[in-house]
């Protein structure tokens, strides 16, 4: 079973589950911890190489992620292969992965 069934049957068997707008906001909500975790790592920007995320954090924020993917219909491993060809496809053309907007 793959990582966004696992997290369906979870909220599933948890009675866990929550519109779209709780899901965006528990992702929000836990990429804020791992920005958190970040910016105290570094004393706020003063030691940009002494990141450190806890996985515990970076799952919470997954977690919230592919429930958010559930509730919404989205096939996040589909999403993900559009990303990256869309990047590859970016750095093709201009030598960046990003949309430089």
């Amino acid at each position: 079973m793959d990582a966004q069934a696992r997290v369906a049957s979870f909220v599933d068997e948890h009675d866990l589950d929550a519109p779209a707008a709780y899901r965006l906001l528990d992702t929000v909500s836990e990429l804020g911890e791992v920005a958190k975790e970040v910016c105290t790592s570094t004393e706020y920007g003063d030691d940009p190489s002494a990141v450190d995320v806890s996985a515990d954090e970076l799952g919470d924020a997954l977690f919230a992620l592919l429930a958010l993917c559930n509730v919404l219909g989205v096939d996040a491993e589909a999403a993900l292969e559009a990303s990256l060809a869309k990047y590859e496809e970016r750095l093709v053309a201009s030598g960046r992965a990003g949309s430089a907007e």
